[in-house]
């Protein structure tokens, strides 16, 4: 193509162009950080880190990571016409190159020796056509190929058209696409592929097929691969005609998209139309899935035509040779290939036909047009030599005089049989091409779309088998160029919207100056430039270039791209990646006999930056890093520092030589970055702290986030939090504070689990002292801080069924053997400081502590009696016995479920006695053989008593579940009802009545056996209960024993701990009846209301 360069020098560059575009990518950000040791201008500020700001800054330094990478790509296009020989050739034109016939192509191949040496070998055209079978290969034979092609290609492209029979209604109409013969072709590819290369895409509509096949070395720079289809056909939607398309990404920044057509057909001037509205459609019907930018990671522009970067073009446009007869340009190109055959030959006989024909068809219609125009100045001989000029030329002339046409085709080119070149016929015949024309018009392909130059023979119609025979059918189809490979860059489609932008802003200027008046030109002085109409626009003038007649015409193809197709043409991509693309090659292979369409072939030259992974991986490390050194720099700073936790801080004693809360505990790593509680057991206190120290050059607020779980807590159920120096719980409505630059502050952390539901949780492993917290910097970056502990399990919230066998090993201490337990009064007296056996289920945990109860109310009356003889009278509140303060005792009064829960710290008295109880418990936990040794008897009782209120409520089914206490219910319904019946009497079944006369009442002895019985069916709830009632029994008779009062004292004493120990024993809330039942067993042997 000629450079016109000349005439677009205020043509902007692409980059600049770029950013004059609606909706095209904004200006980048200044702010991006420039690559190390090169320094940078920019004066922008370190702002937050997102997204934005990290793609500006990897992209800025893009050349540490991007190569660029030069392959070619073949671009294939033929109509095969439903032909079913068509696919034997596909390998041999596509990839091999085979086919080109070098005098009808406009290739020349004398430069290369080899290859010139090679086409002397190949089978002669009169052979090939003379083996011509349909549904055989038709290349001939020792062809050694004329283009690049096996792994010399980077990406093939190959578009067909009328893979199937698209005039046929059972094709048109099928609901599916029959993918067998899409198979055909892709293995016929596939085979004639080097090892290695891969389908990357493809698409068929119909009969439209296209498929893209890349390198082992291209193939892995493929991505963001879409395919699409748009019919144009019948109502304008069917798929006879339209187009196949697909996008791809290569080296992770150009887009380029291939598009397969095959548009209306017809001579006629709606045909026309209808042309250039199939392609309007394509271009504004087709659709690609978004792109996902590997920088930004979000979808991005290309889902259309137009968005790309690079575009290729190729299939059955059918566009026509206008305002020509059909005969002429018959006979104008069968005068060049009838050359290409011996005399004799069947098909240079044909040839020789048609010529005589078309010659008699040309003299009778130049001699009708003499007769009409005789006597006309504007006359020429048919026989004469006309020069050489353009189409353009031609219709201004004609336009201007509004004559006639003076000549035919005949007279442009020759009006001898014989023109001296093949390439001055088809330059007489390019001027009448509809696409050429449509282009300048602007009517099709007119935004930046290119062509190579046209040296070969319009690849239709032929007769099939034939090498140069058009169309010698009845119809005899005038020769056209239906079969085109059309190309073009961003920078094309931009030069040409900055084109039409200036045409605009001058059209407006003109109107502006007519509009002030100026519509002549004024004075002499006024006159910007000297124009002489003889001297200017000669060759002389323009640079020696004598091919433009008295003007250069304006050709739309080349305007604004400022190279010519010998060298490689630079543009820039979306992203600002600069590649190149140069046509190589452009020729039709005439010798490939299959079809009535020749096959036509296009070779690119392309350069493209393609993305190193591995330094991309690097530099965006090394960005990451360095935009957060930036942002750290302007952002609020608050370090945690998790203080080592000291021992001595908790409530737990550290003579546990069974625990692994030391600092050798892997839970206790100073890396892990976490809050370690340690071992944790009922009722024990822990206590950690954080402390927050602003260390960044501004104010800094933090706050704790809510759980999310629980919006009203900021810490698990199981944690308190307590700010220091400000001394107030962290709560949602204060969750944190404000810190100064070098302030700190601490936050409090306190475990105690004393909630029997919450450790009956953790027993079972329905929860864990495992949690979160999320501390906020307004600002800055979030904190998390884990918090963990490890619970260890307690009897308490076990049910007897529940624990029983095994329990030795959640406490990790061997069992005592069996038989070893202490039964006499005087043992249990001592219990609670000598060893005792290793207890293994609920009940021998039961069992040991109501018999240290039991021991220590036997110890503490006999001490009370020795220090305060009986009939001295007290002087003070302390010289008054326990039991006389309290109804209940050993028992506190203290026995509703809120408590140990709502216990309050401040109160030293409450504190000292749950860390009494905490104690008691891991001591029995453990199998300690002291449960609380060194502590006065008086205190020791009354925890080992609250411990042993505490497991009885925590037992989930209670220790007489509710079937027997139902049971036992029962039991005393019906002792009721006997008993009203020996003294009323009642109705028998019969209606007699019935009244007893003697009846013996039922005994104490004899109740208390009937509940034992309901008890005895599962032995171990029967131990615990007799052990129970021993208990109460022993506190009412060693009371007794010290204290005056009567039987009336002493029945008090019964009820008030029969209404305490049944409260706590049965399923029932019957207090009545727990002190009915109790009071049989807590009485004496002979005691008790019938």
């Amino acid at each position: 193509m000629s450079d016109h360069s000349a005439r677009t020098s205020g043509t902007r560059t692409a980059g600049s162009l770029m950013q004059d575009v609606p909706g095209a990518y904004p200006a980048r950000s200044t702010t991006s950080l420039a690559r190390p040791g090169t320094g940078s201008d920019d004066d922008g500020t370190a702002g937050g880190s997102n997204q934005t700001s990290l793609s500006d800054a990897l992209h800025a330094r893009r050349a540490e990571y991007i190569r660029p990478k030069q392959i070619r790509i073949k671009v294939g296009s033929w109509n095969v016409a439903a032909f079913k020989g068509t696919v034997r050739d596909v390998g041999d034109w596509f990839v091999g190159g085979k086919g080109v016939t070098e005098t009808l192509g406009g290739l020349s191949l004398h430069g290369n020796d080899g290859e010139e040496g090679a086409q002397d070998e190949r089978e002669d055209i009169a052979a090939q056509e003379a083996r011509y079978k349909r549904k055989k290969a038709t290349a001939p034979k020792n062809d050694a190929g004329s283009l690049p092609g096996g792994e010399e290609v980077g990406l093939y492209v190959l578009g067909l058209q009328e893979v199937v029979d698209v005039n046929s209604v059972t094709e048109a109409l099928r609901p599916y696409t029959d993918s067998s013969v899409a198979n055909k072709w892709k293995e016929e590819v596939q085979a004639s592929l080097p090892d290695g290369y891969s389908l990357v895409a493809e698409q068929q509509l119909i009969g439209m097929f296209l498929l893209i096949y890349a390198s082992p070395d291209v193939a892995k720079d493929v991505k963001n691969v879409s395919t699409t289809s748009v019919g144009t056909g019948v109502a304008g939607y069917m798929g006879n005609k339209g187009a196949v398309a697909a996008r791809i990404v290569l080296g992770e920044t150009t887009r380029v998209v291939f598009v397969n057509s095959h548009l209306s057909a017809g001579a006629d001037k709606t045909s026309l139309e209808r042309r250039n509205w199939d392609a309007a459609q394509i271009v504004s019907r087709t659709k690609f899935d978004p792109v996902q930018d590997t920088v930004n990671l979000n979808p991005m522009s290309g889902e259309q035509i137009g968005d790309e970067d690079f575009a290729f073009w190729c299939g059955d446009l059918n566009y026509r040779l206008q305002g020509i007869p059909g005969d002429d340009v018959r006979r104008l190109l069968m005068l060049h290939t009838r050359n290409e055959y011996d005399l004799g030959q069947a098909s240079s006989r044909k040839i020789e036909n048609e010529l005589r024909a078309s010659t008699e068809a040309v003299k009778r219609r130049v001699e009708a047009r003499r007769s009409a125009s005789s006597g006309s100045p504007h006359s020429v001989s048919a026989s004469s030599p006309a020069p050489s000029r353009t189409s353009a030329e031609s219709t201004r002339s004609n336009t201007t005089t509004n004559s006639p046409p003076e000549t035919t085709i005949m007279d442009e080119v020759a009006a001898s049989d014989d023109p001296s070149s093949l390439q001055t016929t088809l330059s007489s015949l390019l001027p009448h091409d509809e696409l050429q024309e449509q282009m300048s018009r602007r009517k099709a392909f007119y935004d930046g779309w290119r062509e190579g130059d046209i040296t070969f023979l319009p690849t239709y119609k032929y007769d099939a088998g034939s090498v140069g025979v058009f169309d010698s059918s009845e119809k005899k189809r005038a020769p056209s160029w239906c079969d085109r490979i059309l190309y073009r860059s961003r920078r094309n489609r931009l030069a040409y919207e900055e084109r039409v932008r200036d045409e605009e802003r001058a059209r407006k200027k003109d109107e502006e100056m007519r509009a002030n008046g100026m519509a002549s030109a004024g004075d002499e002085e006024e006159i910007l430039y000297d124009y002489d109409p003889d001297a200017d626009g000669t060759a002389a003038d323009s640079g020696g270039d004598d091919t433009g007649g008295d003007y250069a015409e304006y050709d739309e193809q080349h305007d604004g791209n400022g190279q010519d197709d010998t060298s490689l043409d630079p543009a820039m991509t979306e992203e600002d990646y600069q590649d190149a693309l140069r046509l190589d090659y452009y020729t039709a292979h005439q010798r490939i006999l299959s079809s009535d369409h020749k096959p036509l072939t296009a070779v690119f030259t392309f350069t493209y930056p393609a993305v190193v992974p591995t330094l991309k991986s690097q530099v965006h490390a090394a960005v990451v890093r360095e935009l957060d050194q930036a942002e750290n720099a302007s952002r609020p700073s608050i370090t945690v520092v998790i203080d080592p936790h000291n021992h001595q801080n908790d409530s737990s004693n550290s003579d546990d030589s069974h625990s692994d809360d030391s600092a050798s505990s892997p839970d206790n790593h100073p890396s892990d970055n976490a809050v370690n509680l340690g071992p944790v057991r009922w009722g024990e206190s822990k206590h950690r702290s954080l402390t927050l120290a602003n260390t960044g050059p501004i104010p800094a607020s933090w706050r704790l986030l809510p759980q999310p779980d629980h919006p009203t807590l900021l810490a698990p159920k199981w944690l308190d939090l307590t700010l220091t120096p400000l001394t107030h719980p962290l709560t949602p409505a204060t969750p944190g504070s404000q810190l100064a630059p070098g302030e700190s502050v601490t936050i409090t952390l306190t475990l105690r689990i004393l909630d029997l539901t919450m450790a009956q949780e953790l027993n079972e492993h329905k929860i864990a002292l495992d949690d979160v917290l999320i501390l906020r910097v307004d600002g800055g970056r979030d904190h998390f801080i884990p918090v963990r502990g490890r619970w260890r399990a307690t009897g308490l919230g076990r049910g007897f069924a529940k624990l029983g066998r095994g329990w030795e090993a959640v406490r990790g201490r061997p069992t005592a053997g069996e038989g070893e337990q202490e039964s006499s009064v005087g043992a249990r007296a001592a219990f609670a400081t000598i060893p005792s056996p290793q207890p293994q289920t609920p009940e021998d945990e039961l069992r040991r502590l109501t018999e240290a109860v039991e021991g220590l109310i036997v110890r503490c009356v006999a001490e009370w009696g020795m220090l305060h003889p009986s009939g001295a009278s007290p002087t003070s509140d302390e010289e008054i016995s326990p039991w006389q303060q309290n109804a209940f005792w050993p028992f506190r009064a203290r026995t509703e479920s809120s408590w140990p829960t709502a216990y309050s710290p401040d109160n030293e008295d409450e504190a000292l006695h749950l860390q009494h109880l905490a104690h008691a418990l891991r001591s029995l936990d453990t199998s300690q053989p002291a449960l609380l040794p060194g502590l006065p008897p008086l205190q020791a009782l009354e925890a080992l008593s609250t411990l042993l209120s505490l497991f009885l409520r925590a037992i989930p089914e209670k220790l007489v579940p509710a079937a027997m206490s139902s049971e036992i219910s029962g039991l005393l319904e019906t002792w009721e009802r006997e008993a009203k019946a020996r003294k009323k009497g009642r109705r028998g079944f019969l209606g007699r009545v019935v009244v007893e006369q003697q009846a013996d009442k039922i005994g104490v002895m004899e109740k208390r056996q009937s509940i034992l019985e309901v008890l005895g069916r599962e032995p171990a709830r029967a131990e615990g209960f007799e052990g129970l009632v021993v208990l109460g029994r022993r506190s009412v008779a060693e009371v007794g024993a010290v204290m005056d009062g009567g039987p009336q004292a002493r029945e008090q004493r019964v009820n008030a701990l029969a209404g305490v120990l049944g409260g706590l024993i049965f399923a029932w809330s019957d207090a009545g009846r727990s002190k009915e039942v109790l009071g049989l067993f807590l009485a004496g042997d002979g005691e008790g209301n019938s």
